[in-house]
Order: structure tokens, then sequence, then C-alpha cells
């Protein structure tokens, strides 16, 4: 795994700058034209995640309830490791219910509503895309193209149904964590300790709640258009402003293609091709598309930074407890 991601890193790196170079220096233009405004993408991306955290909560409570607060600091987190690290789009969902679990909620709960999260997210994503090319097709002719990414959604969604079932219906945790004893005897992970039964079964409990899962998924979805209004007011403020339908489009499909090619960190060079890719299909030029991709690295940076470092402060004072409880300080 870490070869793979080292590869995609690399390649990465290689297609962002090969982009750079062919643009040139006129992408910072309207950086430096917008100025100190762009700034204000780092407050705005809180509400995405608030309504996300918001659809999170729904599925915890079916055990208990949370705070909000504590699961938009998670959250901001879990999206930090993801954005930010080389974590291959997992190792946020991992420090996820780690952080839910210290934070008072059972093991086995945490890890049933992430994984269930996790899903549903897919889910949304599917309906997010589906909206972008509506957008897309209303205001443009590119109806072959729009018929492409349609049939591509048709092809992978049985893959999409399959996982669904399985995690309702196959006890896939149990599966695995007898595989896992099988093929590495004792040397098999214990992180489940025997719990994968009560795992299964807590995810098929939330599974047999249609209600909460919709409520679960139409939060989703309305933290993803909200997070449309980053690429509207990017564009605005960089002196190219477009209807919010197309800010829509370019932001689905330009999310769809980055989580597609999950191993490459940080989206590096994925972001940007595919923002001057769709870019070019809604008016906007190279040059534009890939500023709007240098604001998006800046909120990602400033945004992401303080909620890794709150991590990693917490992470050091548990530490040191744990130091000071063993008498070893």
């Amino acid at each position: 795994m870490r070869i793979a991601v080292r590869i995609a890193l690399a390649a990465g790196l290689a297609l962002l700058i090969a982009l750079i170079v062919h643009e040139g220096s006129a992408i910072f233009i309207p950086l430096v034209r917008a100025g100190r405004v762009l700034l204000w993408l780092v407050p705005l991306h809180a509400l995405p995640i608030l309504l996300d955290s918001l659809g999170w909560r729904v599925l915890i409570a079916r055990w208990r309830q949370k705070r909000v607060g504590t699961l938009f600091w998670i959250a901001t987190i879990r999206e930090s490791i993801n954005r930010l690290l080389p974590a291959a789009n997992i190792g946020g969902e991992l420090v996820g219910i780690r952080l839910l679990t210290e934070s008072g909620v059972d093991g086995i709960v945490a890890a049933a509503t992430v994984t269930t999260e996790v899903v549903l997210t897919i889910v949304s994503q599917y309906v997010f895309v589906m909206l972008g090319v509506l957008c897309l097709l209303r205001l443009t002719d590119t109806v072959r193209f729009a018929d492409d990414v349609l049939i591509g959604l048709a092809a992978s969604l049985p893959l999409v149904v399959l996982l669904a079932a399985l995690l309702r219906y196959g006890s896939v945790f149990e599966r695995l964590e007898r595989l896992a004893v099988r093929l590495l005897g004792a040397q098999a992970p214990s992180f489940l300790a025997g719990q994968s039964a009560h795992l299964d079964a807590a995810i098929r409990e939330l599974c047999g709640e249609p209600l909460r899962l919709l409520t679960t998924l139409a939060w989703q979805v309305t933290g993803m258009v909200a997070g449309s209004l980053e690429t509207w007011l990017a564009l605005r403020w960089l002196g190219h402003p477009v209807p919010f339908g197309a800010a829509l489009a370019l932001e689905s499909l330009t999310m769809t293609v980055r989580n597609f090619a999950f191993l490459v960190p940080a989206g590096l060079g994925v972001q940007e091709a595919s923002l001057v890719a769709f870019g070019a299909l809604l008016g906007v030029n190279g040059e534009l598309a890939l500023a709007l991709s240098l604001a998006k690295r800046m909120r990602e940076i400033l945004f992401g930074t303080p909620a890794l470092l709150s991590w990693y402060w917490v992470e050091g004072r548990r530490e040191l407890q744990h130091v000071r409880g063993s008498g070893k300080y």
C-alpha cells in the first residue's frame, strides 16, 4: 500500500507541476486580485461539515445522544487527516472511531455508525453527481459527456448495492475476523477483540431503520450542496462569476474524480486536472481553474491544520496522562 501511495503521489505531483508550467504565472493574477477576501472560504467550510455532523448524530442517536460540537470537532479531524495526510481516505475514519469511543460512545456503536456513514456518503455522492449532471445539461450542450457520466454511474451502482447488501446481510466483519485468524493465526490483528459479531449486529440494526438512514442521507446531500458555495464564491471573488448550478456541477464532478483517485495523497494533480477539464465545459479557462484549485488548497491547509494540531494536542495530553498513571513520569 505504501508503495502504491508513493507512486500515486509522484504521479500527482508531476501532473500538478505540468499543469502549472503549462498555464504559467498568469494563474496567480486572479489570486492577487482577489486578495484577502479568499480567507472567508476558511470559516465558510464549517457549514458543510456541520451539516454532515448532524447526519452522523442521527445514526449515533440510535443508541445515545451526542453533542453536535463534539461530532463537529471529530468530523474536522477526520476530513483533515484524509485531505492533508497520506492516509488513503481511510485514516480519518479510523481516528474518528477512536475519538468517538474516547468521548464516551461504546466502541461497537462508534465503529458501526462510522462504517454506515461511509457507505451512505458513497450513496450521497451518487445523488450529488446526478444533480451536477442535471445542472451541466441545463447550462451546456454536452449531452454526450453527461451520458458518459450517467453510464459510468450506472455501471458502478451494482458495486454500491452489493456493498450495502453485504453490510446488511453478510456479517462482513465476522467473516473478515475469521479470515484473518485463519491466515495469520496468533499474529492476526485484534482490533475487534472478538466483537465482530456485535459490530455486524449493530450495523444491521441501523440498516433496519430506513427513516434514520434517509435522514442522514438528506443531511449529507445538503452538506455537499452547501459545499458548492465555496466554488461559487471563489470564482466570483476571482473575477469570473458563474451560476450556482455551474459551481455545483464543477464541485460534484471534481469531488467524484478526487474520491475515485483516493490513493493520491490530498488529490494532488487530480483535483487540478479535474477542475481544468470540467471547467472548460462551463466556460472557466485553465488559468482560472488552477487559481480556484489553489484557493481550495489554501482553505484546506488553513482549516485543516488547526484541526490536526488539536488532535495532536489531545493525543499528547492523553499520552502524558498515561505515563503519569504508570508511574514513569
